[in-house]
């Protein structure tokens, strides 16, 4: 069976599991490199990672590239490229070019480039254009330019793919599922363990734990660019889907905790757990998680505590993290805890000393993902 190249980009310090997912989905040949992996795959291998991978932000095409030196050799790779074998001229497209040490001057004009390439092949096969749709595309065409190297890429996801299509109502900067799904997977949290969100917003970390205990596709809930690609089977997609189907559980009370003091984001986490229908799942509580007690003997804790960008945010925050130490002594003794923030006096402020630390990216933020043992007994940390 031919394979063809894929690449699935992924926040920054979540290749690793990332490469574990995929294998686990049937990929082959999977290569890790920064803010992604590769893998090898058929159309529907490309299809099963769009529909359950929890990690990958989006799943890209390998169809063209080579060597480049200047914008006129980047207008012959997309010429040799057969766009018309891909997709229909009726499609509409969108051009986005990335580089990194670059000789071109401008990926603007490298995107309007490439796109008259690709015009240029429908007209000549067909004498026909495909129109070009900056806001909702049916194709999006991805460029990716190093030093001297080009890869023209075909996304399949459409909407990336931590667009999951459950949530409705937000709180303030929600974190990406894919983050959320990620760091679980980082923490090593299975369905059987409780885990608890200390302050829990609109509820990511809780709804993607639900997922994945109860076997649910996180791409269960919408639709994908690949449909709208020559080669899509109908047929062999509904066996896919059908297959995750017969997996899912039947939802039921979990050992998931969340709490939060702002009644606006609790609000939001209610509604999108009674959209998704996995409210009877997960146990939720209004108030300050200082007031609150452990809900087991032992778990995970795993919490994006808020972080400052304002000096009466910083003085706000080096309050509360003191208080959140405390607090973990107090209560949590026999849990783990696991702490994503940008704000890196956290490790300090604390006055916790973590077991471990991991760099991840939440967006355009570098941040960290503290790991604190709160230990029973004796040995727990002063």
């Amino acid at each position: 069976m031919h394979l063809d190249r894929f690449f699935a980009p992924c926040p920054r310090g979540l290749e690793a599991v990332l490469s574990d997912e995929l294998v686990a989905l049937g990929a082959q040949d999977v290569a890790p490199t920064d803010g992604g992996v590769g893998f090898s795959g058929s159309f529907d291998t490309m299809m099963t990672v769009n529909l359950h991978s929890r990690i990958a932000s989006r799943v890209l095409w390998r169809v063209g590239g080579g060597r480049y030196r200047d914008e006129r050799d980047l207008y012959q790779l997309a010429r040799q490229v057969d766009w018309p074998q891909y997709f229909d001229v009726s499609r509409t497209i969108k051009v986005k070019t990335d580089a990194v040490k670059s000789p071109v001057k401008s990926i603007d004009f490298v995107s309007l480039t490439i796109k008259d390439a690709v015009c240029d092949v429908f007209r000549e096969r067909g004498g026909e254009r495909p129109s070009v749709d900056t806001h909702t595309p049916d194709m999006r065409i991805h460029v990716f330019l190093s030093g001297s190297d080009a890869a023209l890429y075909l996304d399949t996801s459409g909407e990336p793919l931590f667009k999951r299509g459950w949530r409705i109502a937000t709180g303030d900067a929600p974190l990406r599922e894919n983050l959320a799904a990620g760091i679980l997977r980082l923490t090593g949290w299975t369905p059987d363990v409780p885990l608890l969100d200390p302050m829990c917003g609109s509820g990511t970390f809780l709804v993607e734990a639900a997922m994945i205990a109860l076997d649910w596709a996180p791409g269960a809930c919408r639709h994908f660019a690949f449909e709208k690609l020559s080669g899509f089977r109908p047929a062999a997609w509904q066996q896919i889907t059908d297959a995750a189907i017969a997996r899912e559980k039947q939802a039921r009370p979990l050992p998931l905790f969340g709490i939060d003091r702002d009644p606006a984001a609790l609000a939001a986490a209610r509604q999108n757990l009674a959209h998704i229908q996995l409210d009877d799942c997960i146990t939720l509580s209004d108030g300050d998680f200082l007031d609150g007690h452990a809900p087991a003997a032992g778990g995970v804790i795993v919490s994006n505590p808020p972080y400052g960008v304002r000096l009466d945010e910083m003085d706000r925050l080096a309050l509360l993290y003191p208080q959140l130490g405390h607090w973990l002594k107090r209560e949590m003794a026999g849990w783990t805890a696991y702490l994503l923030t940008a704000d890196l006096r956290l490790a300090k402020m604390i006055r916790l000393s973590p077991s471990r630390r991991t760099p991840l990216r939440n967006g355009a933020l570098d941040c960290r993902l503290f790991e604190f043992r709160m230990i029973s007994g004796s040995n727990r940390p002063a």
